[in-house]
Parts: C-alpha cells; sequence; structure tokens
C-alpha cells in the first residue's frame, strides 16, 4: 500500500463538526427509538458486569450526546444501579479535545447536565480504526455507529475526473466497491469478536437506496457533481495541478441494502459463522435541514451561509490533503477558501435544488 491509497480523514475540529452537521444529528435521532427498543430487548447481565456501549466514527461526539443521554437513560430506567462505560472510537487525528469537552458539558447547551457527571458512567476515547477490534472479546453490550462506514479502509485507486466513486467510470467504480464490501466484512467480523453473546449493534450507514438516491442526490443539483465541477474550475486556471485534481478522491463508497445484506444472507460466509444476524434493515432518508429553512425564509445568501459550511465539515480534509504538501501553508489553505467560497457563490446566485439530504441504511445486528 503506498501513501496515496490512504487518505489522512478527518472531520472538522474545535467543535466545527456537530455545530455544522445538523441534519447529521437529526439522523441520529431519528434511530433513537430504535437504539432504545433493541436495548430493551437485550438479555439482562449479570450482576457486576457493566453494559459496554461503543461509538464507533464519533468524530467529536456532539451529534450522537443526546441519544447517548437516552440510551443511558433506558438502561437506569430499568437498572438504576447497572454501571456503564461508553468509548468513543475514531482515528488518531481526531478531535477528541473537543469530544471530552462536550461530554464534560465544557462545551455545548450549558442547561443540560453534562453527560460525564452520570452516577457510574465511565467514558473513554479510542483513537483506534473500526476496521480492527478495539475492546476485548466477548466484552461490547451495545455498538452503534452512524454516518462514519462509508470510509473505506484504502483507496484502491483514483477517480480521474471526479471526486467520488457514484461519478467514477464502471472500472473505477468496481475497484472501489470491491474494496467497499471486502471492508465491510472485516469492519463485522471485528464487532463480532467485541461483542458478548445477545450483543447488538445499530448501524446508521449512508447508502444507495432502491431508489437510487444517495447523499446529496435525492432531487435537483448533485453535491457531488458540483464538487467535482468546482475543483475542476480551479484546476482549468491553473490553481492546482492536474496531479492534485486527481488526489481528491474521496475514500468513500456508498453500498445498496442488497450489499449489506449479503453476508448475512449466506450461512457459509464468515460474518454468518462469526454468529451475527440481520435482524432489522430500512432506508431512510432525512431531508436537509438547511434546504428545508430555505424554503421558508427565502434568503438565498443565508441559505448559502448555513450549507455549505455542513459541506465543508467532512469534505475539507479530502481537498486539503490533495493539496502539494511543498505549496505554503497559506496558499493550500487560500485554494480550500477559494473552493468552498464559489461552492457557496455558486449556492446563493441558484439556490433551488442544492440540498444535501442524508440517505441512510439501517441495520439491527444481533449476535447469537
Amino acid at each position: 500500500m503506498t501513501t496515496a491509497d490512504v487518505q489522512k480523514i478527518a472531520m472538522r475540529g474545535a467543535g466545527y463538526y456537530s455545530a455544522n452537521t445538523v441534519g447529521a444529528k437529526n439522523v441520529i435521532d431519528k434511530v433513537g427509538d430504535l437504539v432504545v427498543a433493541s436495548v430493551a430487548s437485550m438479555p439482562r447481565l449479570a450482576d457486576g458486569q457493566p453494559f459496554a456501549i461503543a461509538d464507533f466514527g464519533a468524530a467529536d461526539g456532539g451529534t450522537s450526546m443526546d441519544m447517548m443521554r437516552r440510551l443511558v437513560g433506558a438502561i437506569r430506567a430499568t437498572e438504576p444501579d447497572r454501571a456503564i462505560s461508553i468509548t468513543y472510537t475514531d482515528l488518531p487525528h481526531n478531535d477528541f479535545s473537543t469530544l471530552f469537552r462536550l461530554s464534560q458539558g465544557l462545551l455545548g447547551a450549558p442547561a443540560q447536565v453534562p453527560l460525564a457527571e452520570t452516577p457510574s458512567l465511565y467514558i473513554f476515547g479510542s483513537g483506534t480504526s473500526f476496521y480492527r477490534q478495539i475492546v476485548p472479546d466477548n466484552s461490547l453490550s451495545f455498538g452503534f455507529s452512524a454516518t462514519a462506514m462509508h470510509w473505506i479502509s484504502k483507496r484502491p485507486g483514483m477517480i480521474a475526473d471526479h471526486v467520488q466513486a457514484v461519478g467514477a467510470t464502471d472500472a473505477e467504480r468496481q475497484l472501489f466497491r470491491a474494496q467497499a464490501l471486502d471492508d465491510w466484512e472485516t469492519i463485522l467480523i471485528a464487532r463480532a469478536r467485541e461483542l458478548r453473546s445477545g450483543g447488538r449493534l445499530a448501524l446508521a450507514n449512508f447508502c444507495v437506496d432502491e431508489a437510487g438516491r444517495y447523499l446529496g442526490h435525492t432531487t435537483g443539483v448533485d453535491m457531488f457533481d458540483s464538487f467535482a465541477r468546482h475543483w475542476r474550475d480551479l484546476l482549468r486556471v491553473g490553481r492546482i495541478s492536474e496531479t492534485e485534481y486527481v488526489s481528491a478522491t474521496f475514500q468513500q463508497f456508498y453500498k445498496t441494502p442488497t450489499e449489506f445484506a449479503a453476508p448475512f444472507r449466506d450461512p457459509a460466509s464468515p460474518v454468518s459463522q462469526a454468529g451475527l444476524e440481520l435482524e432489522t434493515m430500512f432506508t431512510v432518508v432525512t431531508p436537509c435541514p438547511y434546504a428545508e429553512a430555505f424554503r421558508a425564509h427565502r434568503n438565498a445568501e443565508e441559505f448559502a451561509r448555513g450549507y455549505v459550511p455542513t459541506l465543508r465539515s467532512w469534505s475539507e480534509t479530502v481537498f486539503a490533503n490533495a493539496l502539494d504538501s511543498s505549496r505554503p501553508a497559506n496558499d493550500r489553505s487560500a485554494i480550500v477558501d477559494d473552493l468552498y467560497g464559489a461552492y457557496e457563490a455558486d449556492v446563493a446566485r441558484a439556490p433551488e435544488g442544492h440540498r444535501m439530504d442524508y440517505v441512510h441504511c439501517v441495520t439491527e445486528i444481533v449476535k447469537s
């Protein structure tokens, strides 16, 4: 594997990610009922055993904080003395400082009692990829992940004239698909080792749904086509090189529901042999909150100022890392600012059709 195969993937830090990803939080809140019901169906632990939770790919933790409060509350409603642990996981360069400050009440809504002040609740952070086992065998009660596992473990190639696999050629896309399917099995096998018998996973992953919709491609303007067009404009005017243009290949792939379900439907697959069973699966579209607000206020510039930062919160490092490291830092920053500035001006000029609706495949998985 070369350094070009792997990107430094990180959400924008200092609280920017959760502050500018209202839609991601809406998705998590939407699956809260499933999470609470899933936990309620689990067999009771033996006395003295902690109820161990993991949030895989948690970023700064802000988008799932309310759901974790609800989850902890549901456990405590029936077992008031049960010790609970939450392990927030992400890559080593994740902004764990913001995560810990949010959980301690040093950031966020001051009216709420900090999650970390819940009695007998223990919060940990792990800078380990979810492509590896993170907690010991048979120790995890409940695993959760939202809007994270579309990031694949490496780039199997580059996309010559687009930025994401949704716009790739058939040959390019097949390389990303093969990598994503292999990665999905790797993720599930690691979780199977971690889960105790009767333990559960609730995962909300980006997908291409039954109608062919995916993130930013539900109606109107395609978000990834817009990214590619504005990045290509920088190449056309000589701001970036051809190598830099191609290097902005997102290390992502959106699977279909059929592809998510495949390892569970084959009784001979390593996933089935590890004891994992798919109990629930459905797709859901969560409307872009910025586009929905625009329908009411009709202020195009206000919409653009709110909408483009939510795109930037998770995509910025892809473009920043595509730039030649020999460029001065201020030059790299200016190019990235120009990219998002052009996107914002585009949205302000012609706002209709711009929207980043979230398209997820929700799966509930149990270890038999």
